[in-house]
C-alpha cells in the first residue's frame, strides 16, 4: 500500500486541516464517517466527480489517490487510451507470465507511453480543483523482467543487450538496479509535470511518495526507489503505508522463525522516518485496524495494537493515515472464533478503534523520547532489495535475517535502535546523533564510494563502527564502483577499510581510526539470529564500543519500551527479552485500549502486551471542561456559566464513548441528534479525576451534547 500524492494548495486548501487522513474509493456514506481531516478519494472511475463532491459536502479535504504501478487502467491496455493495446508494458516473470494484480490488470514496467497516460490522470484531477495526488505502489517485482518491454529497457539504460537474471549474480544485480532506476524516473517526471502543470493553472503543487519500507519491500522481493527519492527537487515527503500486514512477516530471532508485530513494526516505522528526517520532508504514518489476509476479527485487534503503540512512539510525527478502506473495516466481515459465518465488526472492536483514531488528532508531536540507551544506529541502502531474488551460489538470507541479525538482539533488549539510511548520509543531520553504526556488506553494497567517505569522517571525529561481514556472499563481486574504473577491490568493505586508514587482520576485531573506533567480526550477521543463542558476543561487543569507544554511559538492558507524548503513556513489554517481569505504570490513567475508557490507579503491562495510556495528571488546564478522550470528534465546543456543550461526529450506528473533564461534578447531561429534541443521559462520575463517562450512539450528522454541571 504505497502511493504519491501530489498537492495543490489553494487558498481554500491552505484553509483546510492535514493531520490526519484515510483513503477510500466509495462515495460517502454515514456509515464510515470517520472525520479525520482529509478524505483520499481513490481511484478515477465514471463516478468520480460525484464522489468527490459528496465528500467535500461532508467538509474534508478531498485529495486523489491511485496506482503508479497498477489500478485500473483496462483503458490504457485495451486500447481506449491511444487506440493501441500495451499489454506489452506488463512485468514478466521467467516462465513467460506477466504478473497481475487484478482482472486485466497486470503490474507495469513504466514505459514512455504509460507515463503519458498517467501524466494525462494527473492532468484532469488538477484540473477537478483536487489537492492531493497520490500515486499508489511504485513497485517492481524481483521476479519480473523478462518481458520484452524490459528488455527493451535494459538496452537503452545500458547499452548491451538484456541478461537474465537468473543467470549470473551480475545479471540480478543490474535487473533490480534497473528496476529501480525505472520507477525513479517515472516519479521524478510525474513529480515535474505535476508541478509544472500546476503551475501554469496558478497553483502550487507537492509531491508525497507513500511507501511501504525498505525492510518490507526487501523482504517481500519488491524493488522500489524508496530512499533516493527524498534528494528530488520536487520530493516533499512520504506515508510510511506499515500495517500489520507488512509487520507480521514471520522474522528470526535466538533461532525461532515467527511473528513478532510490534518490534518488527518499530524497525519499519523507524525505517521510514529515517528516509526523511535529516531532509526536512514531511511524513505521515500509517496503520491499519484490519488487513488484506482473512483473519479473524480477535487477530486483527491485538496486532493492531502492536502496530499502532510502534507508531505513536516516534514523538517527532504527528500526521497520520489513521486507516485504509473505512467501509471494509465498518461494512466487511471476517471471522469470529466458534463462528461458522463470517460476522461484522464487534461493536466494542470498532468504538476502541475509534478512541484510538481520535486520539490522532490530538496527538501532539514532543521533543520527548522513547526510553532506553539512544545512538545506536544500523546502516541501511537501496540495494537490500537488489540481492533478494534469486539466490546463488547457495548463498540464502532467510527472512532477510542479516538485517535483522543486526537490529532484533539490540530492540529485544530494550535498546530504541534507529535506522540510517546510506542515501541520506551527505546530510549533516543523518549521523549527527549515533554514536554507535552497526553495518554489513552481506546483504547490500554501496552505490557509490561517496558512502566510504562519509562514514569514514564520521569515525574519524570520534564515531564508532561495528562491521560484521564474512564478504563472501555471491554479490561481492558483481562489476561495479569497487572493482571498475582503476579499481580492483574484491569486496566493496576494502575500499571502507582504506579510506578508515586501517588493515584488517586474522584475529584482531578492534582498530583506531582518528578519534574513532572500528570493530571487524568476520561474521554474517544472520549467523547471530538463525540459531539460538548466538549473539552474546555481539551485545558485548556494542557494549564495549558504546561504553568505551563512543564514550555515551551505560547500555541500559530493559524488557520494554517507554514515552510519555503530551498527556499520552506510550507503552510496550517484549516477551523473548532480559526478563519476564510487567511494567507498572502509577496512574491515575485512562486505558485508551479499553472501550470502557476506565480510569486506573495503575495499569500492569505484561510481556507481549501494549498500552496506550491517558494520563489524567498531565492535562494542562483542568479548570476548563474538555473531552479527554472518546470515540467521536468533537466539534463547535461552548462553554456558558456551568454548560459545557459540544457536537460530537463518528459514524453512525457505532457506539460512543467520552471520558469528560469537568470543574465539578454534572448535575445533569443530554444527548440529542443534530434538529432532534434532546434526552437525559447517565453520567459516571470519578470524583477522584474530576471526569465524568458518557455513552450514546454516534450520528455522522452529529450528536449535540450538554453537560450542566
Amino acid at each position: 500500500m504505497l502511493a504519491i500524492s501530489c498537492i495543490t494548495l489553494g487558498a481554500q486548501a491552505q484553509q483546510l486541516k492535514e493531520k490526519t487522513s484515510f483513503q477510500i474509493s466509495e462515495p460517502w456514506r454515514a456509515a464510515y464517517d470517520v472525520r479525520s481531516d482529509i478524505v483520499m478519494v481513490y481511484g478515477m472511475s465514471g463516478d468520480f466527480n460525484e464522489r468527490v463532491a459528496g465528500w467535500r459536502q461532508q467538509g474534508y479535504n478531498v485529495q486523489f489517490m491511485t496506482g503508479v504501478a497498477w489500478g485500473n487502467y483496462q483503458d490504457y491496455f485495451m486500447g481506449q487510451f491511444d487506440g493501441k493495446t500495451h499489454w506489452e508494458d506488463g512485468q514478466v516473470q521467467c516462465n513467460g507470465d506477466t504478473i497481475w494484480h487484478g482482472h486485466n490488470v497486470p503490474y507495469v514496467v513504466p514505459s514512455v507511453n504509460y507515463l503519458n497516460y498517467m501524466k494525462s490522470i494527473i492532468k484532469k484531477v488538477v484540473d477537478a480543483g483536487i489537492t492531493t495526488i497520490y500515486l499508489e505502489e511504485p513497485e517492481f517485482w524481483a521476479r519480473g523482467g523478462y518481458g520484452n518491454a524490459f528488455k527493451k529497457e535494459w538496452q537503452q539504460y545500458y547499452g548491451f543487450p538484456w541478461m537474465a537474471q537468473h543467470e549470473s549474480p551480475e545479471a540480478t544485480y543490474l535487473s533490480s538496479k534497473l528496476k529501480y532506476h525505472l520507477y525513479f524516473n517515472a516519479l521524478k517526471e510525474i513529480f515535474a509535470y505535476a508541478k509544472s502543470y500546476g503551475a501554469s493553472q496558478g497553483k502550487t503543487v507537492k509531491c508525497f511518495v507513500p511507501t511501504h519500507s525498505l525492510i518490507n519491500y526487501a523482504s517481500w522481493q519488491i524493488v522500489s526507489p524508496e530512499a533516493s527519492l527524498a534528494a528530488l527537487p520536487g520530493m516533499d515527503g512520504y506515508i510510511a503505508q506499515v500495517w500489520t500486514g507488512t509487520s507480521r512477516e514471520p522474522v528470526y530471532y535466538n533461532g525461532v522463525k515467527k511473528e513478532r508485530v510490534f518490534e518488527n513494526a518499530f524497525l519499519e516505522y523507524g525505517t521510514m522516518l529515517s528516509m526523511t528526517a535529516p531532509t526536512g520532508r514531511q511524513m505521515y504514518f500509517l496503520t491499519d485496524p484490519i488487513e488484506d489476509a482473512r483473519r479473524t476479527w480477535d487477530y486483527y485487534k491485538q496486532n493492531y495494537q502492536a502496530t499502532f503503540t510502534a507508531e505513536i512512539m516516534y514523538p517527532t510525527v504527528d500526521h497520520f493515515e489513521v486507516m485504509p478502506w473505512p467501509n471494509r473495516i465498518y461494512l466487511g466481515k471476517f471471522k469470529v472464533e466458534g463462528e461458522s459465518e463470517p460476522q461484522p465488526i464487534a461493536p466494542a472492536y470498532a468504538t476502541q478503534m475509534q478512541v484510538m483514531v481520535n486520539s490522532l488528532n490530538n496527538l501532539p508531536a514532543s521533543t520527548n523520547h522513547v526510553s532506553g540507551s539512544r545512538g545506536i544506529g544500523v546502516l541501511l541502502g537501496n540495494s537490500l532489495m537488489f540481492q533478494r531474488f534469486p539466490t546463488h551460489a547457495g548463498y540464502e538470507d532467510p527472512q532477510l535475517s542479516n538485517f535483522y541479525g543486526m537490529a532484533l538482539p539490540l530492540l529485544k533488549k530494550g535498546i530504541p535502535v534507529e535506522m540510517v539510511h546510506m542515501e541520506n548520509l551527505a546530510y549533516p543531520g543523518t549521523l549527527k546523533d549515533i554514536k554507535v553504526l552497526v553495518m554489513s556488506y552481506a546483504n547490500m553494497k554501496p552505490m557509490s564510494d561517496s558512502v566510504h567517505k562519509y562514514l569514514a569522517a564520521w569515525v574519524k571525529k570520534g564515531g564508532v563502527l561495528v562491521y560484521y561481514g564474512r564478504d563472501k556472499d555471491p554479490f561481492q563481486q558483481v562489476k561495479e564502483w569497487w572493482n571498475t574504473n582503476g579499481l580492483h577491490y574484491a569486496a566493496p568493505s576494502e575500499d571502507l577499510f582504506k579510506q578508515l586508514g586501517i588493515q584488517p587482520a586474522a584475529g584482531t576485531e578492534s582498530y583506531t581510526s582518528g578519534k574513532g573506533k572500528v570493530f571487524i567480526i568476520r561474521q554474517d550477521p544472520k549467523e547471530l539470529v538463525l540459531e539460538p543463542g548466538q549473539d552474546g558476543h555481539f551485545i558485548q561487543l556494542v557494549k564495549q564500543a558504546y561504553e568505551q569507544g563512543a564514550k555515551a554511559g551505560p547500555l541500559a538492558t530493559k524488557n520494554y519500551f517507554y514515552l510519555e507524548r503530551g498527556p499520552y503513556d506510550i507503552a510496550a513489554v517484549m516477551d523473548e527479552s532480559v526478563s519476564a517481569e510487567p511494567l507498572h505504570i502509577k496512574g491515575p490513567v485512562i486505558d485508551l485500549f479499553d472501550p470502557a475508557l476506565p480510569v486506573l490507579a495503575e495499569k500492569v503491562v505484561r510481556p507481549g502486551e501494549q498500552a496506550y495510556l491517558y494520563h489524567v495528571s498531565r492535562v494542562k488546564d483542568t479548570r476548563r471542561p474538555q473531552v479527554l478522550c472518546g470515540a467521536a470528534r468533537v466539534y463547535e465546543e461552548n462553554m456558558t456559566g456551568r454548560t459545557y456543550s459540544f457536537i460530537a461526529r463518528s459514524p453512525s450506528n457505532t457506539q460512543n464513548v467520552m471520558r469528560i473533564l469537568l470543574p465539578a461534578a454534572p448535575k445533569q447531561a443530554t444527548i440529542a441528534p443534530v434538529g432532534a429534541a434532546a434526552q437525559t443521559l447517565p453520567a459516571e462520575w470519578d470524583a477522584a479525576t474530576h471526569t465524568c463517562l458518557l455513552k450514546f450512539e454516534n450520528k455522522s450528522e452529529g450528536v449535540k451534547v450538554e453537560v450542566e454541571y
